[in-house]
């Protein structure tokens, strides 16, 4: 003991100093092991084995798939989302690019497939002719509402565009996860520097009666191990309130399910299943075809109603023109969609369907949001954070015995 005594008053300093170095390298541990997650976004390194890319980005195409599915199944009604848009509401808010829009494709229709109709008539048959189309502009509408309504599941594949969406952007889906977990990282570099800061004084204690240059480096990597392990544990656990005493326990993901559910609602809404999104996914995703035949049909009843028109053009004739304004409606569709993304983002309230659903899920399926994250390659993090406590820990045995 005098022995001990006398090495504590001559290195003081050096003891002193071991907590908090061992503090020190629970933070450290904890921020590489958070870093790891999410960067870099593409392999750095020599693949296949050595090099390193972030654990989300380099699992997206599953984490995407795991994200989509909680989504669809339990966060999002895509009825209830477009049941939610008035007719006459959205009729009034396109109504001016609407009818600019019908007086452009009929006149590049007429012009380009029957120009000597079109230069024959007389200028006040044209403008009657155009305000017959638009006149009918409005009912179109509410009837294409009412198709994509209808068949709804035939025109969109909304598990589809969100994993190729969240797939192609690797940004995106780092930054889904990294914002509505971002307390939870911060938590976790927190609790490296308690847990590091406690194991430290038992590093302190032992080498003080053992003098083995083993126990610098060991209890280094069993802090970076532990604390890494433990820390991500209490992320998540418990997932019921837990009372002792006065003190309620509760995993920190569990607690925080008003913030979380609010934050995903926002994100999914302004980032993933925004209107321009969704209307890409309508006309350029796996089931373009069935809209295109939807606004084909309603075209096609739209000429077959201006009795003159149908008379004057031929069969063949009329048939290219209505092709040729079915397509051009589809493309003009976006550009005019435009003047209504206000209307029906706040009509449509992803954001809020999302947060509501989502503090009505159970503690296991509100866990399903964050844990893949952390499950991918899990053992990998805490293992770096074990290799990084040892190597401190033999820069320690350095310092001591030097």
């Amino acid at each position: 003991m005098d022995a001990v005594l006398d090495d504590l008053a001559r290195h003081w300093p050096l003891y002193a100093a071991m907590p908090f170095i061992a503090a020190l390298i629970g933070y450290v541990t904890k921020r590489v092991a958070i870093e790891m997650m999410f960067r870099p976004l593409d392999f750095l390194g020599i693949p296949p084995l050595l090099g390193w890319q972030g654990v989300v980005p380099k699992h997206g195409g599953r984490m995407a798939a795991v994200a989509t599915e909680l989504l669809t199944a339990n966060l999002l009604d895509l009825r209830e989302v477009f049941g939610r848009i008035d007719p006459v509401i959205i009729t009034s808010e396109l109504e001016q690019p609407l009818l600019r829009a019908v007086d452009h494709i009929a006149r590049e229709v007429l012009a380009e497939h029957h120009p000597r109709l079109w230069e024959v008539m007389p200028t006040l048959a044209q403008e009657m002719l155009i305000k017959q189309v638009q006149a009918s502009a409005p009912r179109l509408v509410r009837e294409f509402l009412d198709d994509v309504r209808e068949n709804l599941d035939e025109v969109l594949d909304v598990q589809h565009m969100t994993v190729q969406r969240l797939t192609r952007d690797k940004a995106l889906l780092v930054r889904l996860i990294r914002e509505t977990s971002r307390p939870e990282m911060s938590f976790i570099a927190r609790m490296g520097i308690y847990f590091g800061f406690g194991l430290g004084l038992v590093q302190t204690i032992v080498w003080a009666f053992t003098r083995e240059p083993w126990v610098l480096p060991a209890f280094g990597g069993v802090i970076g191990l532990c604390t890494d392990w433990l820390a991500i544990k209490l992320i998540f656990v418990p997932r019921e309130p837990v009372r002792l005493g006065r003190v309620i326990f509760q995993g920190k993901f569990q607690r925080r399910r008003a913030e979380v559910a609010r934050q995903y609602g926002e994100l999914i809404a302004t980032e993933v299943l925004t209107v321009q999104n969704l209307l890409d996914a309508v006309l350029r995703g796996p089931r373009a075809d069935r809209l295109a035949a939807l606004v084909e049909q309603m075209v096609s009843s739209a000429v077959d109603a201006q009795l003159p028109l149908s008379f004057a053009v031929g069969g063949t004739r009329l048939r290219e023109m209505k092709h040729a304004a079915a397509r051009k409606a589809l493309e003009q569709l976006p550009d005019t969609a435009r003047y209504a993304e206000g209307y029906l983002t706040e009509a449509m309230d992803v954001a809020k369907m999302i947060e509501q659903r989502m503090l009505a899920l159970t503690p296991l399926e509100f866990e399903g949001l964050l844990r893949p994250a952390f499950r991918q390659d899990e053992w990998k993090l805490i293992a770096v954070g074990g290799v990084i406590g040892f190597v401190v820990g033999e820069l320690q045995v350095l310092l001591m015995l030097g």
